[in-house]
């Protein structure tokens, strides 16, 4: 605890009683990141029964009665506190709020149901078979139906569940953003099939790799980003994913697929930009309630915009090539406009995690659609798998030929997570927001790619003060502006119909 930061004695206190509730994460984040990496598949069984327990242990200790008399006092000197300590105090007074609603026996069933569905999932999506995972999803949904019903809400029930995800997000609010984006997604992507510069396919995506040499230039692209390997690691996992144990322990998985090398590429670059948010967030404020992001949308937009907008611009490419000639070898056989158009590809598909970044929204506005269908009631569990193929069709154009391409592709409802997948969209909103705030096209930065430049930039505007505000506010604060389309569909057309017949300029 930072003398600096927190004076305020009833603030100094919650963040004694709160090292106990971070030490419980702690341990957990572990587990979970040895759950998808080391863990022998029937430890699933061990494992389920102790994330039980230590859910329910942490949420008695964030219920208690002590804990939540220090933060209604410090509450009331709320104009003397420092906007660090009004921090600690939002996000304690929303976690205890969340706890109180939420019974033990329903966090208990939950984490018992979650567990087993995520292993039913699995088999289900191996053999493409709805009626194996049905039972669970008509549990979880119910489940989530009872926590929206608890938390409360003022005008859907879909509100309770995204605010869980991002704090003080509205289904208003993604249906503002929807209500532009899927139009001008739909538009944009008709002027790409026109132009024909961007290809749906590109050969590369066929060729198989060496594993043991991408393993060995991830680390070089690691190593290009000045990675702290004292603070992180790299290991492999079947969904890759980032997970900090604190500001000193963060830690990536990646995917060799063995084929089509950009796949393993922009899951390192995705992950990374999860790590480094993280990995730059004020070290002063560890082990308190707001050392770690603030949100799943402000963390995707991080994520997606170094993914993206860093190592998808055509100022990546020179400095990627140079990678990939040296490991891979065969990239040398094509030119710097050829590898920008591997990595950019734009086609209709029926994976989300494939879907490029024009269509990526459509996919999360399926989504979207369908579990706010699921929690008002107006559709039924049973009824998602077609009511999918329909609505994929009408977006995208393409339809499921079965429910592993469809309805089971995603893990997210097997962990519960109703309420998460509209902040991938969210993401993309915040990185185009930030491209926007640098400078768009002309960003100096960028435009030269000096990373050590970028990442600073975004310690600055971002990272460094973790969950000291809330996610609306930090971007107003930040960037003078709200959730909103508007950059994300001039980042789109500036990209895939501008950029095209400028190209050159950006790769001298």
């Amino acid at each position: 605890m930072s003398e600096e930061l927190f004076r305020h004695e009833a603030v100094k206190e919650i963040l004694r009683k709160y090292r106990t509730i971070w030490a419980l994460g702690h341990a957990m984040a572990l587990m979970s990141w040895d759950l998808e990496t080391y863990m022998p598949r029937d430890g699933i069984r061990d494992r389920s029964v102790a994330f039980e327990e230590l859910e329910a242990l942490q949420h008695k200790f964030i219920k208690d009665p002590e804990l939540e008399k220090l933060v209604e006092r410090a509450e009331k000197d709320l104009d003397s506190l420092n906007d660090f300590e009004r921090g600690v105090v939002r996000v304690m007074k929303r976690r205890i709020r969340i706890a109180k609603a939420i019974p033990e026996e329903l966090v208990r069933k939950e984490a018992k149901i979650t567990s087993e569905a995520t292993v039913v999932w699995r088999e289900a999506k191996k053999k493409s078979d709805f009626n194996m995972f049905k039972p669970y999803l008509e549990q979880i949904v119910e489940i989530q139906r009872e926590k929206a019903e608890r938390l409360g809400y003022e005008e859907h029930p879909y509100d309770a569940l995204l605010d869980l995800y991002e704090e003080g997000l509205r289904t208003r609010d993604v249906e503002r953003v929807f209500e532009e984006l899927v139009p001008a997604t739909k538009r944009i992507l008709e002027e790409i099939r026109k132009q024909g510069f961007y290809p749906q396919h590109h050969p590369l995506e066929e060729k198989e790799y060496d594993v043991d040499a991408a393993r060995k230039m991830l680390r070089e692209i690691l190593d290009g980003f000045e990675w702290p390997w004292n603070r992180g690691r790299l290991d492999e996992s079947a969904h890759p994913f980032t997970i900090d144990m604190g500001v000193n322990d963060v830690r990536i998985t990646v995917r060799y697929e063995g084929k089509d090398v950009k796949r393993a590429v922009y899951s390192l670059v995705h992950e990374y930009g999860h790590a480094l948010y993280e990995l730059q967030v004020d070290p002063r404020l560890s082990y308190t309630p707001i050392g770690s992001g603030v949100s799943m949308g402000i963390h995707e937009g991080q994520s997606r915009f170094w993914e993206n907008i860093v190592g998808r611009g055509p100022w990546f490419i020179r400095w990627l090539k140079e990678k990939l000639d040296k490991h891979i070898g065969y990239t040398k056989d094509f030119d710097e406009v050829e590898i920008y158009k591997y990595v950019n590809t734009v086609r209709p598909d029926l994976i989300r995690v494939d879907a490029d970044e024009v269509t990526y929204n459509l996919h999360i506005y399926l989504r979207f659609d369908i579990e706010k269908k699921l929690i008002e009631g107006s559709l039924s569990p049973a009824e998602v798998p077609v009511y999918w193929d329909n609505k994929m069709e009408e977006l995208l154009g393409v339809r499921p030929r079965n429910v592993a391409e469809g309805a089971l592709q995603d893990i997210h409802w097997s962990h519960g997570s109703i309420g998460y997948f509209p902040t991938y969209t969210l993401g993309n909103v915040v990185a185009a927001t930030m491209w926007a705030m640098m400078g768009g096209p002309s960003a100096e930065q960028l435009r030269n790619l000096k990373l050590r430049e970028i990442r600073e930039w975004l310690r600055e505007k971002v990272h460094r003060w973790g969950s000291t505000y809330a996610p609306k506010e930090l971007l107003k604060r930040s960037f003078s502006t709200e959730l909103t389309a508007k950059y994300l569909i001039d980042y789109l057309e500036w990209k895939y119909i501008t950029l095209p017949n400028k190209l050159a300029e950006y790769l001298a």
